[in-house]
């Protein structure tokens, strides 16, 4: 298994502006190929789905290949590949949905080192039915969330335990398969945020035992746009509200009104080129992004780990999160310095590396930082060593400044 890099790198015309991009977690750059699905969708015969003209057939096609594309990325039925505006839409819409079969007293689960769109939802829903919300706290010394952690908030009466499956503010990566199996054993549901998470590594649905998987390929060089994957039948049981004269049928009574078919083009064309980034791998597309993605997830562990033996050399940097498992994902905060101070004197070296607390706010008030948060740095498969490199000289030069 091999990453390509070079040919990666080749693919992205944003690229071409000289910037060393550690802003992945907030959304990728964009490779040509998506670009030019985006605008071949848009440039052919479209209208609303149908059998009969050929802008009906194109815009059916446009729906089946994103579906069958998401449910490949994400070892899920394509049956069950619900699309909406972003993951935050989605999980209002289910957490609404679910909260109407919950009777008061009922419980949920959510931690606090969860993205706020994998909790705010969850509180308001709970509230608005006399739910009571349980928070699972993590280590804020290591940055890791245990099944311990979760299962002291587990009773008879949870019926949802919502997880990140990757933090996005410090990388933190649960062992998510073994807290959906004590939620299990209690009869709850589990929605997993994936949306962090995916950019970097294989995706099983079956395998996290999530019930719920939510994510957004703009985070893995897509278009922008929220998917939700899960069992069909599980999607049966649930009665959204809708349209009278929309469909019924699963997946499409979740989805509110016309689609964007371009954006789905796109999503489709970041799956394969995901799939293609291991120029070794050979089989189906679900064999070939399992390949791919493996060998991303190298490429991404062997720069992390020369970005944190730079940091290691500037005693005034601290690394939140350490974590046993983690994205490549680093929240740095500078002794005596401020980090928006940091962010503007690297972006003045062309190097894109934000601060803040980027909508992770329990997950950062309870590692101490409030609502300030930090600088992040975050790999993406375009990543490189170079990057990496004017990454720390622009940290060093900015310990050198005068505060």
């Amino acid at each position: 298994m091999s990453h390509d890099i070079a040919g990666v790198r080749a693919q992205f015309p944003a690229l071409a502006a000289g910037w060393a991009h550690f802003d992945g977690p907030g959304g990728s750059q964009t490779p040509q190929p998506v670009i030019e699905a985006v605008a071949q969708a848009l440039a052919a015969p479209l209208a609303n789905r149908g059998a009969v003209t050929l802008g009906e057939r194109n815009a059916e096609d446009l729906v089946a290949g994103a579906r069958q594309a998401m449910a490949d990325l994400l070892g899920a039925d394509p049956g069950g590949i619900v699309f909406g505006r972003s993951a935050t839409q989605l999980t209002y819409d289910f957490a609404r949905t679910l909260a109407r079969t919950w009777s008061p007293g009922d419980e949920v689960v959510v931690t606090r080192l969860d993205h706020d769109a994998n909790i705010r939802p969850w509180v308001q829903a709970a509230r608005a039915v006399g739910a009571v919300v349980r928070w699972a706290d993590f280590d804020p010394a290591t940055g890791d969330l245990t099944p311990e952690h979760v299962a002291a908030q587990l009773s008879d009466r949870t019926r949802l335990v919502a997880v990140t499956a990757g933090s996005n503010l410090i990388g933190t990566r649960p062992d998510v398969p073994a807290i959906a199996r004590l939620a299990h054993d209690r009869g709850a549901l589990v929605h997993v945020d994936g949306v962090h998470a995916t950019a970097h590594s294989p995706v099983d649905l079956a395998g996290l035992g999530a019930d719920f998987h939510v994510c957004s390929p703009y985070k893995f060089l897509g278009p922008h746009l929220g998917v939700l994957a899960a069992a069909p039948d599980l999607l049966r049981t649930l009665h959204p509200d809708k349209l009278l004269p929309s469909t019924d049928a699963v997946p499409e009574r979740f989805e509110l009104g016309t689609l964007p078919y371009e954006l789905l083009a796109g999503t489709r064309a970041a799956v394969d080129f995901l799939a293609g980034m291991d120029p070794q791998a050979r089989g189906t597309r679900r064999e070939r992004l399992l390949a791919s993605m493996t060998a991303l997830e190298e490429h991404e562990s062997v720069l992390s780990r020369r970005i944190e033996a730079g940091l290691a050399a500037l005693p005034e940097i601290t690394v939140h999160g350490r974590a046993p498992r983690r994205t490549p994902t680093l929240l740095l905060t500078i002794e005596g310095r401020s980090t928006a101070d940091a962010h503007r004197h690297l972006a003045g070296r062309a190097v894109a590396a934000p601060s803040g607390s980027f909508y992770a706010l329990e997950a950062s008030r309870h590692l101490g930082l409030g609502d300030t948060g930090g600088l992040r740095v975050g790999l993406a498969p375009y990543s490189c060593e170079e990057d990496v490199d004017r990454l720390l000289q622009g940290l060093g030069d900015f310990l050198r400044t005068a505060p």
